[in-house]
């Protein structure tokens, strides 16, 4: 809608992990490489926890388009499975034979023979569970247990876990004691500064194509810091949104002004004292910017 307004090639701010967008932030870079450095050293399960919104989904995809040829990944990105289900789909992952299976020993004893098949080729394998904190006890045991496969020298493959804080909670049940012993190396993902969140606009704006004066004025920026919490989701719901204001407005740089329209159409965020209400900047919102686009599309503006 607004692409073309502010000459951009792309949308800068979905909601999708795209790693085309991964920003370098220290946060994130941090959790980034001490992935990659636990896996080349062959450590057993690395945590790493973040808050809703954090972009641990996107640090997920970053770490599996990362890895190289010697590396054989499985990832399980709804893990709220039964224990059988979890070593299926870590076998379907493998490109494991299933036809035929005679049960869980059986499933167990394939896995096991496609894990050395791929030791004997020198591959590392790496299993990659996205929102960890959704798995049941006893799938987090059986997965325990899976670890367990392993040669005289070293363990048959690695385990990454991503998910929210309740992981931590999770894992610290005393049932859980065992695994979360095995956890060689941990992190938590931070909340953008000031500093960060003005970084990342720029930087997905610039990926996006835009290239001229800053679309987001100093003010502007501090706005969406404090709304966001420096959460990245929210940074990117709310500038989208901005973005709709001030092309619905027909104007080329954000303002305040702007910024405030779309906080007042979001939830989970702090709204400043207007006492417009949130459905009036809602409606408000979509219609002008909408009206902008057809009075573009016929040439009016």
């Amino acid at each position: 809608m607004y692409q073309q307004h502010f000459g951009l090639t792309e949308l800068p701010f979905t909601l999708t992990p795209n790693t085309h967008f991964f920003l370098n932030l220290p946060t994130h870079q941090e959790a980034f490489n001490l992935i990659m450095v636990a896996l080349e050293n062959g450590d057993g399960f690395v945590k790493i926890v973040g808050e809703v919104g954090t972009g641990k989904t996107l640090l997920c995809r970053k770490v599996l388009n990362s890895l190289g040829g010697d590396f054989v990944s499985a990832y399980i990105p709804n893990p709220g499975l039964t224990p059988d289900g979890l070593r299926l789909n870590f076998a379907k992952e493998l490109e494991v034979d299933i036809d035929g299976l005679k049960g869980s020993y059986d499933l167990l004893e394939r896995i096991n023979l496609r894990l050395l098949e791929l030791a004997a080729d020198n591959k590392k394998v790496v299993l990659i569970v996205d929102e960890a904190q959704t798995m049941p006890e006893e799938t987090i045991e059986a997965l325990r247990l899976l670890t367990n496969l392993e040669t005289e020298s070293s363990k048959l493959f690695q385990v990454v876990l991503f998910g929210q804080p309740e992981l931590d909670e999770l894992l610290s049940r005393k049932s859980l004691r065992q695994l979360k012993q095995r956890i060689t190396f941990s992190y938590n993902l931070k909340h953008l500064d000031q500093q960060g969140t003005e970084q990342y606009i720029q930087h997905r704006i610039a990926l996006a194509g835009y290239n001229g004066m800053p679309i987001f004025d100093k003010k502007a920026t501090q706005m969406l810091h404090q709304a966001s919490s420096g959460t990245p989701r929210l940074i990117n719901i709310l500038s989208h949104k901005t973005l709709m204001s001030a092309f619905g407005k027909g104007d080329r740089q954000v303002q305040v002004a702007h910024v405030r329209s779309a906080v007042e159409d979001t939830e989970g965020v702090t709204l400043p004292a207007t006492g417009v209400p949130k459905v009036t900047a809602l409606v408000g919102l979509l219609v002008v910017a909408a009206a902008a686009g057809i009075a573009a599309t016929q040439g009016l503006l």
